[in-house]
Formats: structure tokens, sequence, C-alpha cells
């Protein structure tokens, strides 16, 4: 583990806060979480300032693991570069001869979102934490068995889970044909959003909030404790709780994940517990930052 370990709160960046970043260590090592939205030029330049910052060992993608040799392909097209330059100040206001260096700008990559973005800003090892995987059928299914849920319920997961088994297979076709041919192949259109990846770090953060409380304030209004949506994202949560863990144990050197923002309280909070649990000492979370 760095002795001096990345601090989200020292960071001059309204994108890079206690809402979207946590920081959990403990005797076995560090995890840096960040919570993205989905495609938002915000969260895009997020993790690549923070995996250019934090130098990860690992980097955890809430992707499936077929699904990784797309994104390494989307990466390619990027260029992370730190453009810091030191330039003299000459207001007459302060000591002249006083270097002032600039933050460093990353061109993202033209596919793949915050996925790829996080890829070309790091040559760590990758690491896809996302169903469908096998931990994740186990546990479904033992769940599924064990509440004895409805037909209608059943259903609706083993329909969800064929959509998502579909896509990653089909990502790692669109890799293959990438890397074969001159075509490059998309996953999907990406979002778009009222705002740019080169607008001011104030204006995306206070568009990415806004989004961010706007979608958490209509599934407030959804119940859904008792629908195949629950048991779906509660068992993917857990496996990502699991892999994250075995990576912590296997691994020297910091660990970033990059996951929805909806995940992001749920696996600080239970990877925090694990930490106190599997050691008996104490842990420290990071999460003081607060938005400007």
């Amino acid at each position: 583990m760095d002795e001096s370990p990345f601090r989200p709160e020292s960071v001059d960046d309204p994108r890079i806060t206690g809402q979207f970043c946590r920081r959990v260590s403990g005797p076995a090592g560090d995890y840096y979480l960040l919570g993205v939205v989905h495609d938002h030029p915000a969260s895009i330049n997020r993790v690549m300032r923070v995996a250019d910052a934090v130098d990860p060992a690992v980097l955890a993608l809430e992707l499936p693991p077929a699904a990784l040799p797309l994104y390494r392909v989307y990466a390619r097209d990027g260029d992370s570069s730190d453009s810091s330059t030191s330039t003299t100040d000459t207001d007459p206001d302060r000591s002249t001869d006083t270097p002032h260096t600039t933050p460093p700008t990353y061109t993202p990559p033209a596919h793949g979102g915050e996925m790829s973005a996080a890829i070309s800003a790091t040559d760590a090892e990758l690491v896809g934490i996302d169903a469908p995987n096998w931990s994740f059928l186990r546990r479904l299914v033992t769940r599924l068995v064990a509440d004895r849920v409805s037909a209608g319920t059943a259903s609706r997961l083993l329909s969800s889970l064929g959509g998502a088994t579909r896509d990653a297979l089909r990502c790692r076709i669109a890799a293959t044909l990438t890397h074969a041919t001159s075509m490059t192949i998309t996953r999907g259109d990406p979002i778009e959003y009222d705002c740019d990846f080169d607008d001011p770090p104030e204006t995306q953060a206070a568009h990415e909030r806004a989004h961010v409380a706007s979608v958490q304030a209509l599934l407030g209004s959804v119940q859904t404790d008792d629908s195949a949506l629950a048991y779906r994202d509660e068992t993917r949560e857990r496996c990502m709780i699991d892999r994250l863990t075995e990576i912590r144990a296997e691994n020297d050197g910091a660990v970033l994940a990059i996951v929805g923002i909806d995940h992001l309280e749920t696996l600080a909070t239970a990877l925090s517990a694990g930490e106190t649990a599997t050691t008996g000492t104490s842990y420290h979370t990071d999460s003081s930052t607060t938005s400007p």
C-alpha cells in the first residue's frame, strides 16, 4: 500500500467529491470506489483523473468478464495525457518567478464511456466484476429456491439474465471482429446529456448531481422490494463485494473499482465491514468531501 494514499478531499475538482468517491483502507490495503453515471462527462473526467492519480494495481470494472476485451479495444483509441506545465506567474501582486502548474488534461476514447476511459488512464490489471458469471448464477438460484419466489418473478429474472448474457456475448464477438478488421464495432449509442466533456468542471458536476437526484427521486417512488429487479441487483452487489474482497486479498497495491453510483454506498459499507471482521482492527472510510 502506498505510504501517501490518494485522498479525494485533497483534489480541487468539483467532480471528485464524497458523493462519488470512497476510500476504504485497512491492513490489507486500500480500495478506491468511484460511483459513475454511465457516459456522463463528469464521470468520464473523474475516472480518468483518479485512475491516473491512484495508479492502481488492479482496475475493477462493473462489466461482465466477457465484455472486457471490447472495452480494451475502445481504450486504445483514447489518449490519457498529462499536459501539466510550469509557467512563470507575472502578476505584480504576487511574488515573481513563482511556478504555476496547470492541471492535467485527458482525451477520452471515442467509445465505451467511463469504462474505456478508466482503462486508457492506467496500465493496471483489469478485472470484470459484474454478472453474468457462475458466482452470480449460483447465488441467484440458491436465493430463489430458499425464498420460494413466485413463477412470475422467476420468469422475469430468467428473461433479464438471458438478455444480459446475450449482451456479454455480443461484446465478445464485437471485440473479435474489431481486432480482425478495420471496423470499430460499438456496443450501442452513448447516452447524451446537456453538457459536454469540455465544459467547465463546475458545469459538469452540477449537471451530474442534478441528474442523480432526479433519478433517485424517481426510483424512490417505486416499490421494488419483492421484484425481480431487486433480486437481481442485490445478488449482483453481493457478487461484486465478494470479488473485490478476493482481489484485495490476492494483490498488493491499491484496487480501484468503477461502479454505478447506485451501488457505491452498498459496496463501500460492506467492504468497510469486511475489513473490520477479517482483521479485527480499525479501518478508515473516506467520504468526507462535500459537494460545493
